[in-house]
């Protein structure tokens, strides 16, 4: 059974991650600063684990066989959080998974991410932080899964995505469970590819994307 590290199981995609975790039987470490957050989940599977990112979190990676990091500092913090979280947490924990000897580092950044220059926006700080962040893990050492969503949505999901940036900035979108959908499907993938890759609302299926 694959032991999986979930960071910011208690965010809105980080749960969905969970429980599709759960419900293909894997085994999950759910790493969370508040466990009221999951919203009494539970199952046979799940380990909670209650850690603050700011602190020393290495103990979470052991025993594990991939990680996969979908923390966030939220909308209504500053920019003291946005570097604490979105970089210096997520590269802590790049470091404690190579530490650690994880197989396989899955990174939920966002679009944008890989040119902050390139996109015009109000969040350029937020990208800078998952821009470097990605970048540490990029080159880590360690396989790994960089996915980086379009602006999030809550309907349900799809099933169709795409990598390729459309035209259109409204057209950047895609759904919080088609994101969860494609981080469990990386999460299965046993071969040694890197993957970097914006994702959107489009017509192809997630396998088809992965290959």
């Amino acid at each position: 059974m694959k032991s999986v590290l979930v960071i910011g199981a208690s965010g809105q995609i980080g749960k969905m991650i969970t429980q599709k975790l759960l419900d293909k039987d894997y085994r999950v470490r759910a790493m969370v600063r508040d466990a009221n957050k999951l919203g009494g989940m539970n199952h046979p599977n799940l380990d909670i684990f209650e850690k603050d990112l700011e602190s020393d979190f290495f103990q979470a990676f052991q025993g594990m066989d991939s990680v996969i990091f979908t923390a966030g500092s939220g909308g209504s913090t500053g920019p003291d959080k946005t570097l604490l979280i979105d970089l210096w947490a997520a590269r802590n924990s790049v470091e404690y998974a190579v530490r650690a000897k994880l197989k396989h580092f899955i990174m939920v950044s966002a679009v944008g991410a890989g040119d902050p220059d390139e996109i015009d926006s109000d969040i350029k700080p937020y990208l800078v932080a998952k821009h470097m962040a990605d970048e540490h893990l990029i080159n880590a050492g360690i396989r790994h899964t960089v996915l980086r969503p379009g602006s999030l949505t809550d309907e349900a999901a799809t099933g169709k995505v795409t990598a390729k940036r459309p035209d259109s900035r409204d057209a950047m979108k895609i759904t919080r469970e088609d994101v969860a959908d494609m981080v469990v499907l990386a999460t299965a993938k046993e071969d040694d590819t890197n993957r970097v890759f914006e994702l959107f609302e489009g017509n192809q299926s997630p396998e088809e994307l992965l290959k």
